[in-house]
């Protein structure tokens, strides 16, 4: 069976719904006769002298660390980890970590705003017939996938409880993923259980778990429903950002041998 690539990051877009209002990428593109001109303000050379009078094209970003596919770590959900251990930032993460057989649930049945469970997990591991080992990168399959780039994007798709999350983490799962916004339950969908149950601790509980066990998941993930359930090898490599809460990552699945 010959290898496979599969793409698992979404391309970086400005003005799409890819984030909530004001935290989405804004992308300025600078085209070669800008480039011809800078080379010329920077470096003394004449436009005309330059090949058919181009520069270099560049692009000009402002982003924030949780646009597009990335890898948070757990330093964005708390300062502390593991007992009250300073929390990595993504720049201490382990390489190791970040390449590994990958393992699928497949939860786009789940309605939008479901929080999965440990049991969730547990049942979907045993339609697939998986048993989890310790550094496989487990990738959560949503419906907010297929929405990417559409106006219920950030509100789409089922997300990940405290207790589901600790679950993967006490059995050797360090890094996991969704192709949602968030790991967690879309945020509306979680003040809307903090309004009916007055229960303030279900805010971001997904996130929260790595105050108790320190664990990294990327978010933004795409293609998730070319995969199959396991047989796949996962690299995901963060760019390495000085003390930052979360690093870019170009995710990709090697499917074959």
């Amino acid at each position: 069976m010959s290898r496979s690539i599969i793409d698992l990051s979404v391309t970086l877009t400005a003005g799409i719904r890819s984030d909530p209002p004001g935290l989405g990428p804004a992308i300025e593109y600078l085209d070669h006769d800008e480039g011809a001109r800078e080379f010329e303000r920077m470096f003394g050379v004449p436009v005309d002298r330059q090949l058919e009078g181009k520069g270099a094209a560049a692009e000009r970003c402002v982003i924030t660390t949780h646009n597009g596919t990335h890898m948070d770590a757990p330093w964005h959900y708390h300062p502390t980890q593991d007992g009250g251990k300073p929390a990595m930032t993504i720049d201490q993460i382990p390489l190791e970590w970040c390449m590994g057989p990958g393992v699928k649930l497949d939860f786009r049945d789940r309605p939008d705003g479901y929080v999965c469970t440990p049991a969730d997990v547990e049942t979907e591991l045993q339609r697939i017939g998986h048993a989890l080992s310790p550094g496989e990168i487990v990738l959560v399959n949503t419906r907010a996938g297929s929405r990417y780039g559409h106006d219920d994007y950030v509100s789409a798709g089922c997300g990940m409880g405290r207790e589901a999350t600790l679950w993967l983490v006490e059995r050797g799962i360090r890094v996991c993923g969704t192709d949602a916004w968030s790991w967690d339950a879309p945020l509306m969908s979680q003040v809307r259980r903090i309004r009916e149950t007055g229960d303030w601790s279900l805010f971001w509980e997904g996130h929260k778990a790595g105050a108790t066990a320190g664990y990294c998941h990327m978010e933004k993930l795409a293609n998730l429903e070319k995969l199959p359930p396991d047989g796949f090898e996962v690299i995901c490599f963060p760019v390495k950002v000085e003390r930052a809460s979360a690093g870019w990552c170009r995710a990709v699945a090697i499917v074959g041998e």
